[in-house]
């Protein structure tokens, strides 16, 4: 039997989504480098967005984002945009973007526990997800070595950093605001 939603509830949820892809096109313009580590605010926004909204809302934002920066905006990493992002080294990390996204979301909304330790728990296997698939797609087009050299080894401290990050933000927004 099909859900059957009130239109105030349907513009709740499209406003979470367009406001979600906003906030995700913004932050990946954002880059921050603490010493040799580039930390840019796309991932954290995404693991955070993925753990605040329900994982249907979280796949329309994800697919929403990809199909829009495909389409030419300027919304991926440093303002690039166009298919060509997908199909080359970048699309890794976008397509890993769109499935740990998805995946914590339900792993998290399946989940008696809502705390920190979970929170934690999954902003890792997000981030873990992430790095398999921009490493493997860097590896496809590279190979192994070149993979690693250029999709995690300049990341993985300032990942280590956005998953502490992100789970505070996300415990707190979820305590204090949800």
């Amino acid at each position: 039997m099909k859900k059957k939603y009130s239109n105030t509830t349907k513009y709740i949820t499209l406003t979470k989504i367009i406001i979600s892809i906003i906030i995700v096109s913004i932050s990946a313009q954002m880059t921050i480098d603490v010493g040799d580590i580039p930390i840019t605010g796309q991932t954290l926004s995404i693991l955070v967005i993925a753990l605040l909204l329900d994982p249907r809302e979280v796949f329309i934002t994800m697919v929403g984002y990809i199909l829009l920066g495909c389409l030419g905006l300027p919304i991926f990493a440093d303002g690039a945009s166009g298919i060509s992002k997908l199909m080359g080294g970048s699309g890794g990390f976008l397509i890993g973007f769109l499935i740990s996204a998805i995946s914590i979301s339900y792993i998290f909304q399946a989940s008696r526990s809502k705390g920190w330790h979970v929170i934690l728990l999954l902003t890792v296997l997000g981030t873990i997800i992430i790095l398999i698939f921009g490493v493997g797609r860097l590896a496809m087009l590279y190979g192994l070595e070149k993979g690693i050299e250029y999709g995690f080894t300049p990341f993985w401290k300032g990942a280590v950093i956005k998953i502490f990050l992100g789970s505070g933000m996300t415990w707190l927004i979820r305590k204090y605001l949800l």
